[in-house]
């Protein structure tokens, strides 16, 4: 296991380059970035998703969001995957979500998005290089490393 493997999987991002798999594996499911982004317009949070596009900061969702949005049977098969409680497994997907689809897009354009993202990526998202609030991310990371 790589240390960023690890790291991911320490407190940060249960199931480190699994969850971003899965993650990436959903936001499929759900049409891709561009049919993802419609939902959260059509629920009302059109502004967080299209936050998450391109550079500048994301603004956060919070995991009741993205339960609302994406629906409890996809949470739930995203849960499995990864070995947690639905609740753990959307409060992940309220974390890497807009990581995620901001390194999906760096050009803002949800049609055409990059085919994936890496652990650099969103470690680097983490860190702050692009999700708005990173070093809180930071600082719950290093104390769940400190917990375990």
């Amino acid at each position: 296991m790589s240390f960023l493997e690890e790291l991911m999987g320490k407190g940060g991002l249960p199931g480190g380059a699994e969850a971003i798999g899965g993650v990436q594996e959903l936001i499929e499911s759900q049409g891709g970035v561009q049919g993802l982004t419609q939902k959260f317009s059509a629920g009302g949070l059109g502004d967080i998703a299209k936050s998450w596009l391109g550079r500048g900061n994301n603004l956060p969702i919070s995991a009741q969001q993205i339960e609302a949005i994406i629906g409890s049977g996809p949470i739930g098969q995203f849960a499995q995957k990864l070995g947690v409680s639905p609740a753990q497994a959307a409060g992940v997907l309220a974390m890497a979500l807009p990581i995620i689809i901001d390194k999906l897009t760096p050009d803002g354009d949800a049609a055409n998005p990059k085919q994936g993202v890496d652990m650099g990526d969103i470690l680097g998202g983490l860190l702050g290089g692009g999700a708005g609030g990173g070093l809180g991310n930071l600082g719950s990371i290093l104390g769940g490393m400190l917990k375990k």
